[in-house]
Parts: structure tokens; C-alpha cells; sequence
């Protein structure tokens, strides 16, 4: 089975999962560990002091920050994504297997809602595609280890304080069937791309082509 991981990196740039994929260590830096764990403490956090706040890894002066979790309380799924029903849950599905930082309950006995969390920024709508698959992926292992239909996925991006939703549309299902056949596909380096991908890729003095990495995305 393929990892999330490496769907939303394939979802990205092949290529550049091909050279992730010969490295030993491939964990997470520590300073995307630190901001995903901002995802646990939001009532804390929420009220904090400007002190406090500016020793932590946000992505935002701690009045927008502080004005973002608030807007965040207002919503729905606050109360569920503060009190999930799980944490880093390991799903292992007919295709496709990942840890997943949060499972919330469903509304009115529906399905369970998989979360993601990101240390990275957002997009002015929506999510980025290697998020939007690794959502529709964890909505998939999801629905077949519970044995019915999970339509929808969170993203989370706790070093800013916002939530998006992600509904498995026809679109986004396509956009992970590209990147699992992708995946499957692979077995040598794939084709170079050269664009803004590759400005400030790790791997591009291996590569020989320039790229641009979004690991912060991917964790």
C-alpha cells in the first residue's frame, strides 16, 4: 500500500519523491513537528498573552493569530477538533495507508471526519493539491476501515489558525487517482520538471534541473 506522504508529494513533483524516497530519514524537521502540535492547544493559546505567543512557531502576529482562533470558535467543528475522538490515528485502507492527526465524530451519527494538520501557509481559498489528495486519501483508508462512505476531510494549518474543509469531489477523486498511478508507476527517477517548483528544492543540484519543494505542505 502507498503512504499518504508519498501520494502528496507524487501529487507535486515525482521526481522529487523519487530522491525522498532513497534518504534513510525521512521524518519530519523538528520545527513542522512544533507547529502541528500547536493543533492540540488551541483553548490555551486562544487567550494567550503576546509574551507567550511569540515564543511559539506561528505564522502570524499574535493579534491576527489570536483573532483567527477566535473566528475558528465560532464554527462548527471547534468544539470536535478541540476534543477529537482520536489523535495521530494510524488508517491503513485498501489502497493507501497514513496516521491522520485528528479523528472528529460525525453530526447526527454520520461518518467520521479525518483531519490533517499542516505547518504551512494557506491558500488565499481552498487547499493545495498535494493537500487535497492526502485528504482524499485519508478519507478513503478511513470509509474502508469503517466500512462506509467518509465524503469530506479537514485541513488544518495551526501555526495560522485556520480550518478548510475538503468534499471528495469528482475533481479532487481524479486528482488521487493521478497520484496513486503515479506512485504505482515509479520505478526510476521520473521525467525533470523545470518551473517555480524548483527554486529552492533540496534536491535539485541532484536533480540538474531547478525546483521548488513544499515539505511544509506535505507534513
Amino acid at each position: 500500500m502507498t503512504p499518504f506522504s508519498d501520494l502528496a508529494a507524487a501529487a507535486y513533483c515525482p521526481r522529487q519523491l523519487y530522491y525522498r524516497r532513497r534518504e534513510e530519514d525521512r521524518s519530519l524537521p523538528a520545527e513542522v513537528r512544533d507547529r502541528i502540535d500547536l493543533a492540540y492547544r488551541y483553548p490555551e493559546l486562544i487567550d494567550a498573552p503576546d509574551s507567550v505567543l511569540r515564543r511559539l512557531p506561528i505564522r502570524r502576529e499574535p493579534a491576527a493569530y489570536r483573532r483567527n482562533l477566535s473566528q475558528l470558535r465560532e464554527r462548527d467543528p471547534y468544539d470536535r477538533l478541540v476534543d477529537p475522538t482520536e489523535t495521530r490515528a494510524f488508517l491503513s485502507g485498501r489502497e493507501c495507508h497514513g496516521v491522520v492527526h485528528k479523528l472528529l465524530a460525525g453530526v447526527d451519527d454520520g461518518p467520521p471526519i479525518p483531519v490533517i494538520c499542516s505547518p504551512g501557509e494557506p491558500p488565499e481559498s481552498g487547499v493545495w493539491e498535494p493537500q487535497s489528495v492526502r485528504a482524499v486519501a485519508a478519507a478513503k483508508a478511513l470509509a474502508w476501515e469503517r466500512e462506509r462512505p467518509v465524503p469530506r476531510a479537514l485541513i488544518e494549518y495551526p501555526a495560522v489558525g485556520v480550518v478548510r474543509e475538503v468534499r471528495l469531489t469528482t475533481r479532487r477523486k481524479a486528482g488521487y487517482r493521478r497520484a496513486l498511478r503515479a506512485v504505482r508507476a515509479m520505478d526510476g527517477p521520473p521525467a525533470r520538471v523545470d518551473d517555480d517548483r524548483c527554486t529552492t528544492c533540496e534536491y535539485r543540484e541532484e536533480c540538474g534541473t531547478r525546483r521548488r519543494t513544499l515539505r511544509s505542505l506535505l507534513g
